[in-house]
């Protein structure tokens, strides 16, 4: 793994997690759809099978780490529940899980196709 791979795709995957979650500015939706994106994303990658080089490091652990994040999605759904919303919570965990795995799914067929 080349560490400054990792650096750089961190560096453009964070701020891309924030444009677009204010750029939706109605919270918890800007998460789910940079979850929903990175699902998708990570399955191409993982489809594309790049096992050698600089390339899946830039991507996977700097990009997509820093742009999708499973932490917020939890806080999100818990601060749901605390404010008395537990279906909206439970309902906001099954929108992003549900569709996250589909999309991975998708994006691997994805990514083999385009690997040949």
């Amino acid at each position: 793994m080349t560490w400054w791979a990792v650096a750089l795709g961190a560096a453009v995957g964070a701020p891309c997690r924030y444009l677009l979650d204010t750029a939706v500015a109605r919270p918890p939706y800007g998460i789910l759809l940079v979850n929903l994106i990175g699902s998708l994303l990570a399955g191409v990658v993982a489809g594309l099978a790049l096992h050698a080089g600089v390339l899946p490091s830039l991507l996977s652990l700097g990009f997509l780490g820093t742009f999708t994040t499973a932490s917020t999605l939890l806080v999100d759904a818990l601060e749901l529940a605390d404010r008395g919303e537990r279906r909206d919570g439970a309902r906001h965990l099954a929108l992003s899980l549900v569709p996250g795995v589909a999309l991975a799914a998708v994006g691997l067929v994805v990514g083999r196709a385009l690997a040949g």
